[in-house]
């Protein structure tokens, strides 16, 4: 039985100070199971470009850092946004960092889940699909589930909660099923944790 803290690893692949999807990534921390803690990794930005030269000894000190986090963690939790159809580049920067070296990845078998929040209504689905083919293709364990967070200008007051009860009981649910299929803690209660609807996700999609 496990006796530390089940510990989840979250990304956030936007740069902006006020993201959603950094918000949406600190409110999936507040609402996890008891016994589940969130290592929030804000230094996104500052890993350089991934470039083979630099592997080795020559690997940055934020490198090794930043996948010893990863290493240490039971799960991986990622929140991005979506520019021009896809992920932005910073975050696949991070995830090419983390699937090296070849045959070492911290990232191979690592519990994954993946989430996006934009200001449409779509939800950055294409982001999120294309997430979690790169995790696939690295070796991790990817939670086959989308979570669509539409309109997420509309969703957070000035504390960062979520205005939305369906949306943060799809965060909740979307939480809880990494953390199970991780092997980790289930909530005390799960009958209370909300199913994210399938009609939620069609208004989402509809736009």
């Amino acid at each position: 039985m496990q006796t530390s803290p089940f510990s989840v690893f979250g990304i956030s692949g936007s740069l902006r100070q006020s993201s959603f999807n950094s918000m949406v990534l600190k409110r999936a921390a507040a609402i996890a199971p008891e016994g589940v803690e969130f290592d929030l990794f804000a230094d996104i930005g500052a890993l350089p470009h991934f470039s083979e030269d630099c592997e080795g000894e020559l690997t940055p000190t934020i490198v090794h850092d930043f996948r010893a986090r990863i290493a240490g963690a039971d799960a991986l939790f990622v929140a991005t946004p979506e520019y021009n159809g896809s992920m932005p580049g910073v975050l696949k920067n991070a995830l090419d960092w983390a699937s090296r070296p070849t045959g070492e990845s911290v990232l191979a078998d690592k519990p994954a889940a993946v989430v996006g929040a934009s200001p449409g209504g779509r939800g950055a689905v294409r982001a999120q699909a294309d997430a979690r083919k790169v995790l696939t293709a690295i070796g991790a364990e990817v939670v086959d589930r989308e979570l669509p967070v539409g309109s997420a200008h509309e969703l957070f007051d000035e504390q960062g909660v979520m205005l939305d009860q369906e949306t943060e009981n799809g965060l909740a649910d979307h939480v809880a099923l990494l953390v199970e299929s991780a092997g980790g803690p289930a909530p005390d209660e799960p009958d209370e944790l909300a199913t994210y609807s399938l009609e939620c996700q069609r208004r989402a999609l509809a736009g």
